[in-house]
């Protein structure tokens, strides 16, 4: 089975793209009563000066939270309901969520990027997908398995532990030999933590290439996960608002990233462009895939950098680099000490002894914060790993040792994992 992934054939081609759809996504956008009220005077003629594209305000999830959900529709959207064939539930773990409405000329660009993914891993017909995504509103798992089938990719519809308990997961892992498992890093890590437990060795299943998405993969995790299944780890990025945005590809030269599909910004703290390869904030805007939501300069939340194109044969070496360095939101202050949560994930994911853990912070009876690891361990050692967070973080926490399997009844009933936990008022 085949499909048109449309490639772009240059970097000249990339550019040709951005300068006309940047235009139509603008004069999309302002057929949006909310634009309307937003959007400043512009000479579109000069869209591509970057000095008149950065006069539109960049778009966050609180400005759209604004918006009553009864009203989200009529204020935001900028095609009838009848157009719309499907809806998204935005990610992320705080605030309100917010449902996205897709039209089917939408969902034609937002399939191709998932299917791009799915070429870029080397994945073929002869393959069959273990899908452990979560089925539901959130599109990111039934989007990669209706491209997989788009290219003629056997599927295996698990959903998170939720949707099928992931002991059953193991044993449809056996029983249909899937050669590629596609989901959270923390699930697939769940999921080798509970064959252990098992007697089960991951490492000699058919599996050979895991793919991971919908949250940030450190190089920590991405080792740990690699020796529990002993396979091949490729990393993509999404979000709701867009779809497939980068994703990494055989070779592993990093994710490359659909310009010709996403218009990208890397931006300071001032609202500035930063050098290729320096961190700053992403801001994207959807070329083609906003016919129902305008999703003009859209701050995603996400801290990243991009580098120019890496030589290559391979369709995607056109596009350039990204590196996901982590959320702009993601840590604790404890004490006045700033412990980001990817930093003490990888500090805890080292230890070859610690199964998982979850972190919580709390108010002490004294007033102070306090830093309570729930952790389980092979063989316990929890004076051990204090003494580690604490040379590590300057931070003394509260360590409780938990059965095996604890955490993992709590992982599976929800969408991300529930591994680090403020609970001071």
């Amino acid at each position: 089975m085949k499909s048109d992934l449309r490639w772009p054939a240059s970097a000249d081609t990339i550019v040709r793209i951005q300068s006309l759809r940047k235009r139509i996504a603008v004069e999309r956008a302002l057929q949006s009563p909310f634009w309307k009220r937003r959007m400043p005077k512009l000479d579109l003629d000069r869209i591509d000066d970057p000095d008149v594209w950065r006069k539109i305000p960049v778009l966050t999830k609180d400005a759209l939270r604004e918006l009553p959900p009864e009203r989200f529709h009529d204020e935001f959207c900028i095609a009838p309901r009848s157009h719309v064939v499907e809806y998204w539930r935005s990610g992320g773990a705080t605030g309100r969520p917010l449902f996205y409405p897709r039209s089917a000329e939408d969902m034609e660009w937002n399939l191709i990027a998932f299917e791009r993914a799915w070429a870029m891993v080397g994945a073929t017909a002869a393959d069959c997908a273990h899908v452990s995504f979560p089925l539901g509103v959130h599109p990111v798992a039934h989007l990669y398995a209706r491209a997989a089938i788009n290219l003629g990719i056997g599927t295996v519809w698990c959903g998170a532990g939720s949707n099928t308990p992931s002991e059953t997961q193991l044993e449809l892992i056996e029983h249909l030999k899937p050669a590629i498992w596609i989901g959270m890093a923390s699930y697939g890590l769940h999921l080798a933590n509970l064959a252990e437990a098992r007697g089960i060795d991951l490492r000699k299943s058919s599996v050979k290439k895991l793919v991971v998405a919908a949250e940030p993969l450190s190089p920590v995790k991405r080792s740990k996960l690699e020796r529990a299944w002993d396979a091949e780890v490729f990393d993509h990025f999404g979000m709701t608002e867009a779809a497939i945005v980068s994703g990494e590809g055989l070779g592993h030269q990093g994710m490359h990233a659909f310009t010709d599909l996403w218009h990208l910004e890397v931006l300071d703290e001032r609202g500035e462009p930063v050098p290729d390869g320096e961190v700053g904030s992403l801001v994207l805007t959807a070329l083609w895939s906003n016919s129902m939501t305008p999703f003009l300069r859209w701050s995603s939340g996400d801290l990243v950098s991009l580098s120019p194109s890496k030589a290559g044969e391979r369709p995607w070496s056109v596009f350039p680099v990204m590196t996901h360095a982590r959320r702009t939101v993601g840590f604790f202050k404890v004490r006045g000490v700033n412990i980001n949560h990817a930093d003490l994930e990888d500090t805890m994911f080292r230890e070859p002894e610690v199964v998982d853990f979850r972190a919580e912070v709390y108010n002490g009876p004294d007033g102070n914060d306090v830093l309570h690891l729930h952790v389980e361990m092979r063989n316990p050692k929890g004076e051990a790993l204090k003494d580690t967070i604490k040379r590590t973080f300057q931070v003394t926490p509260e360590v409780t040792l938990l059965e095996r399997g604890a955490i993992a009844r709590d992982f599976e009933a929800n969408i991300k994992a529930p591994r680090f936990v403020d609970k001071r008022g």
